[in-house]
């Protein structure tokens, strides 16, 4: 089987269920670290180098830890401007098809979200992000994916999730909503089983949605995203949270704010990688 990332000239978008897209855009980040325009390719590097071995001429696939990739068929369609995401995401999800999406900064989740709303109505959101990205004060740029994504939110049903670096606005708007905010000091208490039987749960439906940036997780291991933030996710704490809530069901996801210059030994570009490769073993097709 080739990678996910390599030509398969056996798998089409019409034929696919999991259809792979890049937006190599960064023009709605304030971030000091620049750079997340590059991350899609960095991402597929990543992938290529890391989950896959060749051996005498072939090219064989990891097996992930929980699922198989081996039934799925996945197709990359390359990379894509913020301005053709919005019809893009409407095609695939008209079209029953899963799309994962790969940023770029934490924006196009806006584009992406608005999209399913429109199509699909709203969505349970599951947010992994050291920031709450809730600014009110200021709209259109990647602190306000929330709120400029209201319209297509069930708040009720979703939830910012290894959240750390809030700003009391943020605090006030997820309240005022009902939008439950659990940090890893949350996580930690309650039990990361104990806390994957609450997500799934507290997200259950035909609509849920998983929006990850990278900083959810602890710098120490993810040292190349836009904005660290000490104190969060370990990467297998992450791998386990998302493998459990897409093996319930999803609609969509998007893997957000690699900072390639800052990252050492590929480290964060390798955990987006294996995220990839597990997150899509545990689609239920």
């Amino acid at each position: 089987m080739a990678g996910f990332f390599r030509s398969n000239s056996n798998i089409t978008s019409t034929d696919a269920n999991i259809v792979l897209l890049g937006v190599p855009d960064e023009s709605k980040s304030l971030a000091r670290r620049k750079g997340t325009s590059r991350a899609p390719n960095v991402i597929r590097n990543a992938s290529n180098d890391t989950e896959y071995f060749e051996r005498n001429g072939k090219v064989i696939p990891i097996s992930p830890m929980r699922g198989t990739v081996l039934n799925k068929r996945v197709v990359d369609l390359g990379d894509f401007t913020r301005d053709e995401l919005y019809d893009l995401v409407v095609g695939l999800v008209r079209s029953n098809k899963i799309p994962v999406i790969i940023g770029g900064d934490h924006s196009i989740s806006t584009i992406i979200l608005d999209a399913i709303g429109s199509s699909l109505g709203k969505v349970s959101l599951l947010y992994f992000d050291a920031h709450p990205d809730f600014v009110s004060s200021t709209r259109n740029y990647y602190g306000s994916v929330i709120t400029d994504s209201a319209g297509a939110i069930e708040f009720k049903h979703s939830l910012l999730i290894g959240t750390r670096a809030a700003e009391q606005e943020e605090l006030e708007n997820a309240s005022d909503v009902g939008l439950e905010i659990c940090s890893p000091l949350d996580i930690l208490e309650q039990g990361i089983v104990n806390f994957a039987d609450k997500i799934v749960k507290k997200s259950s439906g035909n609509r849920r949605y998983i929006s990850i940036d990278l900083d959810s997780v602890d710098p120490a291991s993810a040292p190349g995203v836009s904005l660290p933030s000490a104190g969060g996710l370990s990467s297998i704490e992450l791998i386990y949270l998302l493998k459990r809530v897409v093996s319930s069901g999803i609609i969509g996801m998007d893997i957000v704010e690699l900072s390639p210059d800052y990252d050492f030994n590929n480290l964060t570009a390798n955990l987006a990688a294996r995220i990839l490769t597990e997150c899509i073993a545990s689609i239920e097709l």
